[in-house]
């Protein structure tokens, strides 16, 4: 597979006290009132139907958490990669057009990977997600007043053990990508841990994005962790 040798390295942790008012801030700005999941339990704009059948064959594991493992990303089912280009081109302004056009009514529109790679050319994702994880779903988010990208999440992806949105319980993970506010570095901050109700969400900010990873209650902090650092370019993922 892409992106080069798998190692898990203990994700960079600051002191809770220290960045409980900044998690606060990146829970509010990422997720909204609805919280991590809002937008990603729905049938949004095109659905590809035929790329949901269950995998037979388990997919090898890459990376060893004590007892649990993680699998390839490219080895799960994406379920929306028929629905855009075979090849990403550079033009994103009009790749985020014409998913913009496709909608149903709905600011999360799903899309390929080629197409978020090409509306967010430095946008990264996990090359390694939890082994019950058999299909990802992918959507770019707008702002339905201008068309264009949201300026909180445009990007959002969700980690599914059963077939998409067919039971909530199913999706063990969130990720959702936005902006970076302006004037930081481009390499990655610490990572934040916010703990939710429900699970643990890791916040962090790269190459001028942000990104906040929920993980499920079910998903141990340290596959969450081992997450965080299997992220590689989605460039380096496309399937040729």
């Amino acid at each position: 597979m892409n992106g080069g040798t798998l190692d898990a390295v203990s994700s960079v942790r600051v002191p809770y006290v220290v960045v409980l008012i900044a998690a606060l801030a990146f829970v509010l700005g990422a997720c909204g009132e609805a919280g991590p999941l809002e937008g990603l339990g729905d049938r949004t704009g095109a659905w590809v139907t035929a790329a949901t059948l269950p995998t037979t064959t388990s997919p090898p594991v890459v990376i060893e958490v004590g007892e649990e493992g993680l699998v390839g990303a490219t080895d799960t089912i994406w379920v929306n990669d028929d629905i855009g280009p075979a090849e990403s081109h550079d033009d994103p302004q009009a790749m985020i057009a014409t998913v913009w056009n496709r909608q149903l009514g709905s600011r999360f529109v799903q899309a390929s990977r080629v197409e978020i790679a090409t509306a967010l050319p430095t946008i990264r994702f996990p090359e390694a997600v939890p082994e019950d994880v058999r299909w990802v779903t992918s959507q770019l988010v707008y702002d339905p007043a201008s068309g264009l990208l949201d300026a909180d999440t445009s990007a959002a992806f969700g980690l599914w053990t059963v077939e998409p949105y067919t039971a909530d319980s199913g999706q063990i993970g969130v990720l959702r990508v936005g902006p970076a506010p302006e004037g930081l570095g481009a390499a990655r901050s610490d990572v934040v841990p916010i703990i939710v109700p429900d699970g643990l969400s890791l916040g962090w900010t790269e190459s001028g994005l942000r990104y906040e990873l929920f993980c499920q209650a079910s998903v141990t902090d340290a596959v969450c962790d081992a997450i965080v650092d299997s992220f590689v370019p989605l460039s380096d993922l496309l399937v040729s």
